[in-house]
This record gives structure tokens, sequence and C-alpha cells, in this order.
């Protein structure tokens, strides 16, 4: 049993030292984009509800991008119950091309209703997706399209999304160190080794073509982006990971909030799993890479950071053997090395490396990382008391700053 353990553990490790190793690669390539001859026509669509806070920053940025070709902006009032309308509606008035529109109640709630919507009131060749609190740098849309109509059988491109209040306090820190982690070289990685990329929520570009042949999005999935991913994979479509089209966006300042927006994340992700386990469909082609990653990331993972906290405490009160222990040990403290080492090639590649950030570097593994343990089981409880109760799972907005 030790033996499989450790074999599994190991084979993991290295996986992620290889994808570790090509996503610094990628991320430090210069890439030369030489423009297009056209630009085609693109819909900004941005979902609201309740983004007084934020709204004004978030118009300003998008009447700001340097696109060459025809921009429509679509501000997706969900029924706003604060100053988010007055604001729509004084950026609607000043540019033409900026619609505020209200949306009709429904059900369910929760963003895939209103880009559904957004979808059928819109109209051209492209659209991108921003969430309401989001500042793209004025060359990021163009990036996208170029990489988009550029790059063969893809239907789209993937963004980088950085957290504008990083400097906060410690846990945003440790919210931007793990987008630069896991959203940015995970996912250069797989992008440089097998082609795929995943959608993320926002600072993402798709062909309207491709949803009229896979379909709109699963008003059920609260990782509507993951889910949309995974049909757009099973479809033969191919979503490039563009590093240089930045956006900028706000993370929880508080583990509260936190909580409450990992929950539907995890949630969003079993209803994945759910899927990937009940289908062998998720196990072909490109499609396997999607599903290796959920399994990693929600499963082997957990066990993982489980197994070895059990262990560690084992250790302190004399419960193991020392020819037991010494194999485990060595598999933590190398998946601890791999860990941090990750976090300071992000650090270096997106030039934040700092004595604080060094620092939290170090202690991630031990703080951060372990509040996964009580996300998955408080989203598990969750997920599967509204699956007994036949009850649609609420979307529950990130409260804003």
């Amino acid at each position: 049993m030790l033996f499989i353990t450790s074999s599994v553990f190991g084979v993991v490790i290295l996986y992620y030292c290889i994808l570790t190793v090509f996503g610094v690669y990628y991320r430090g390539k210069h890439r030369e984009n030489p423009g297009l001859k056209y630009y085609p026509s693109v819909d900004i669509l941005i979902p609201a509800h309740n983004e007084g806070k934020v709204l004004q920053k978030t118009l300003e940025a998008m009447v700001g991008l340097a696109y060459p070709g025809e921009v429509y902006i679509y501000l997706l009032n969900d029924n706003s119950q604060d100053e988010t309308a007055e604001i729509a509606e004084s950026f609607s008035n000043k540019f033409k091309n900026l619609y505020h529109i209200p949306v009709p109640e429904g059900e369910p709630k929760g963003k895939s209703r209103v880009l559904n919507y957004g979808l059928q009131i819109s109209k051209s060749e492209y659209f991108v997706v921003y969430d309401a609190d989001n500042q793209p740098e004025p060359e990021a849309l163009r990036r996208l399209v170029e990489a988009a109509e550029s790059i063969p059988n893809a239907v789209g491109a993937v963004g980088y999304v950085r957290t504008i209040n990083e400097n906060t306090n410690w846990l945003t820190r440790m919210i931007s160190l793990e987008f630069q982690i896991f959203q940015l070289l995970m996912q250069s990685g797989r992008w440089t080794l097998f082609k795929t990329g995943s959608l993320t929520g926002t600072n993402m570009l798709l062909r309207r073509s491709t949803l009229d042949k896979i379909g709109e999005y699963d008003v059920y999935a609260l990782a509507e982006d993951a889910e949309l991913t995974l049909r757009i994979t099973k479809a033969g479509g191919l979503l490039p990971i563009i590093p240089e089209a930045v956006t900028w966006e706000q993370e929880p300042q508080k583990i509260k909030i936190l909580i409450k927006q990992r929950t539907r994340w995890l949630q969003g992700n079993l209803y994945l799993l759910e899927k990937m386990f009940s289908s062998f469909e998720y196990y072909r082609g490109k499609m396997l890479v999607h599903t290796l990653q959920q399994v990693l990331v929600y499963v082997i993972f957990l066990v993982f950071l489980v197994i070895s906290d059990a262990w560690f405490i084992a250790g302190l009160l004399g419960l193991v053997r020392m020819d037991t222990s010494i194999p485990m040990m060595l598999i933590w403290y190398t998946s601890y090395v791999l860990y941090t080492s990750q976090l300071f090639s992000a650090q270096i590649m997106e030039k934040t490396i700092s004595p604080l950030n060094i620092f939290i570097g170090f202690i991630m593994y031990f703080t951060y990382a372990q509040l996964f343990i009580f996300l998955f089981f408080r989203s598990l409880y969750y997920y599967i008391k509204a699956k007994k109760k036949r009850q649609i799972i609420s979307w529950e907005k990130t409260i804003r700053f």
C-alpha cells in the first residue's frame, strides 16, 4: 500500500514538474504578432449585479480598449438594487457603442443565464466576457482576437487575470500568487504540451458560431467556464493561452468572502466531476487532459493534503515506524519544494518578487493550501444537501470593496 501511494504521488509530482518547466518556457517566450488585415467585430458582455462600487472604473477601462475593429459593449444589468443602473446609463449616454441592458428576471439565477440573454441580443462575430470588476489593459482585446484569428482551429482565446488589490493584505497576496501559478503557469504548460486551454470566466474570447454549434451556457453550471471548456474541447476547438492579454480584477480581502466564493467554485467543479465519473466520453482525446486536471486538483491533491497532515500528526504522536515514515516524508518534502518553486518561478516571471512575497511563498503550503480541505468538504456538504432536496444550487455573488 505504501509503495502504491508513493508511486501515485511520485507520478503526480513529476507531471507538475514538467508542466511548470513548460509553463515557464511559454510565459517567457517572446511572441511576435504582425497584426491582422481585418479585425472582426466583437461584443463585450459584462454581467453585473449590484456592482456600483467597481463599475465606474470597469467601464472606463472598456471604453479605453485600443481595438482596431468594431466593438460593442453590453452592460447586462441583472436586477441591481444599487447605483449600477445610473452608472451604466451615464456611460451609455456618452458612448454610442455602450449599451445598458436590463436583464429580465428569471430562474435559475446566475451568470450563465445573464450571458445567454446577452448573446441573444448581440450579434458580432466574436464575444468576450469580462466580470464587472475587471479593468483590462488597452491592448488586451486586440491580442485575444489576433490569437483567435491566426492560430489554426482556434475558436477563441484566453487571457491572464491579475489581482488589482494584491498588496492589500496577506490573503490577497496569496490569491494573486495562486493565480500566477495555476491560472498562468499551469495553463501555459498545458497549452505548450497538449494544445489545451481552459476558459477562465473573464478575459476570455469566443467565436459566436462556436456556441451556435455546441449550445449556449449551461444555466445549472456554477463553474460555467469549465463546463463550456469541455464542450468546446469535445467539438475539436482550441483555446490558446495568451499571457500578454491582461485584465486586472479585485479579489476577496476577507477570509469569509473568500470561503463563499470558493464554495461556489468548488460546487461547480463537483458538478463537473459528477459528469466525468458517469461517462467515458470525458476520457477520450484532449478531453482526458481536462479530466486529469479536475481529478488531480479536486481528488488527488485533496487526498495528498489529508494523508500528509495525518502522517505529520501521527509522527508527532509516535504512531508511525521510521521505515514507513521516511518514504512519505520524502514525498512530502519533494512536493513542498515543487510547490514553493512554482510560487517563486511565478514571482520571477511576473516581477512580483519581494521579501514579503518570498516569506508568503514559504508559508502558503501550511496556511492557504490547507484551507482547501475545509473548502472541499464544506462544498461537498452543500452540494449533496442540494441534490437530496432536489434544489438548484444558488449563485452567491462575490462582495466588492
